[in-house]
């Protein structure tokens, strides 16, 4: 069970209300991801499903790219949460749009790609700001318990959301799960407008609180930040290597249609597997985060098992296997994420905090949506089983790279060092 001590940035209002409604707007995203793939996957021939799949991830990932420094750049000069409050209003749109191409009964596959693009181009902005807000929720000393906490929340959604989702696809229509999302973003509004105001805290001593402004100078000291921390740079590079390899989240329809044969309700609990595994390896890092001292090996090994479990995955055709190794990668992706995030947030200024989320959503981001590109493509011309299976023994090629080269992260400890 979870400590009192572990339940600690739960004390604080604001964590508190933006922790509950972003955990019911998450869920709705989650739901809303599992159906446009569905939804997709319903226009097209066998044949050309595979790259048409494949092909969300392509238009999702360029707005990310094109925005991620003018985005984290918003979050360091703007009002984060006036940001947040414009992002989830424009996010609720594009779900109610969604909605609309569904019961309009709309076959052309443009509308859905454009929207899909519209969403993570408004996610672009979101992103940095919430995340860099999150160290003015709670106290320094609990942000490692609020990341954890933040984990287990993400988790949940993503577990629930796709369950949902596919309940609602099976009992009617995918434009059920996309009302079901811009409903959701209502709770993260209210959460925001209740949230009560606290004194700016600066970092250390001596830190400048000033804002800086939407200027060239100020995206290059961004850039030049990420790029000369070798911990900061390093994470980043292993987190893109290991999602473009490995990631196969856009293939599920065509296991659960083609392989598996598990229909619209098998395809939300493979959907939701790797989240599950999130779940319960989040719940368990609230309390052991804090006791892991080689952090940095931790990371890698976590990385490695994320590889391990795609490759198991992919030459699976039992769909209870299939489900565990799913539920492994999300697991083993959930200790990387944490440490990440812990490593990322303890180390950078808040008045860099935004710049430096900016950039890290081009990798975090832009490499899972790269990777179900690559992934569709590869499964369009080779059958999804070898894509999988491929994809996670390169990732487990890159980790080994990255480990022999950057005795920084293999070094890194709990408190920060790495010798």
């Amino acid at each position: 069970m979870l400590s009192g001590r572990s339940l600690a940035s739960l004390r604080y209002r604001n964590f508190r209300l933006i922790w509950a409604g972003l955990l019911l707007s998450l869920t709705g995203s989650s739901m809303q991801n599992a159906a446009l793939l569905w939804h997709i996957s319903l226009l097209v021939p066998p044949d050309r499903k595979g790259l048409a799949l494949g092909l969300v991830g392509l238009v999702r990932v360029a707005p990310v790219v094109f925005f991620s420094l003018l985005s984290g750049l918003v979050a360091d000069a703007m009002d984060r949460r006036r940001v947040l409050l414009v992002t989830q209003v424009l996010a609720a749109v594009v779900a109610l749009a969604l909605a609309l191409v569904s019961f309009e009964g709309v076959t052309a596959l443009w509308p859905i790609y454009l929207l899909a693009a519209a969403g993570a181009a408004v996610s672009a902005f979101d992103l940095p700001a919430r995340q860099a807000l999150l160290p003015s929720l709670v106290p320094r000393e609990h942000l490692p318990d609020a990341i954890s906490l933040n984990s287990i929340m993400f988790q949940t959604a993503s577990v629930a959301g796709p369950a949902l989702g596919g309940a609602l696809i099976a009992a009617g229509d995918v434009g059920l799960a996309y009302v079901s999302n811009a409903v959701s973003f209502g709770f993260v509004i209210v959460a925001l407008l209740l949230k009560r105001e606290v004194p700016r805290r600066v970092d250390a001593p001596g830190a400048s609180s000033q804002r800086d402004g939407l200027s060239v100078a100020a995206a290059r000291e961004g850039v030049q930040f990420v790029f000369r921390s070798p911990l900061i740079r390093s994470t980043m590079l292993l987190d893109f290597m290991a999602t473009f390899l490995s990631s196969a989240t856009a293939l599920l329809p065509m296991f659960a249609q083609d392989v598996l044969h598990v229909g619209a309700r098998g395809y939300g609990w493979l959907f939701a597997a790797p989240a599950l595994g999130a779940f319960v390896t989040s719940v368990a890092l609230v309390r052991l985060v804090e006791h892991i001292d080689r952090r940095g090996l931790a990371l890698l090994w976590s990385v490695a098992g994320y590889g391990c479990a795609t490759v198991v995955f992919g030459v699976s055709r039992s769909f209870w296997l299939t489900f565990a190794c799913l539920a492994l990668t999300g697991a083993t992706d959930t200790v990387s994420t944490v440490i990440r995030n812990i490593i990322r947030q303890l180390e950078t200024p808040d008045r860099l905090r935004g710049r430096m989320m900016g950039i890290n959503m081009a990798f975090f981001q832009g490499g899972p949506q790269l990777g179900e590109l690559e992934a569709g493509a590869v499964a369009h011309w080779l059958g999804a089983p070898f894509s999988v299976v491929s994809g996670g023994a390169l990732c487990l090629v890159a980790t080994g790279w990255i480990t022999a080269s950057t005795p920084t992260i293999r070094r890194y400890r709990r408190d920060g060092s790495s010798v």
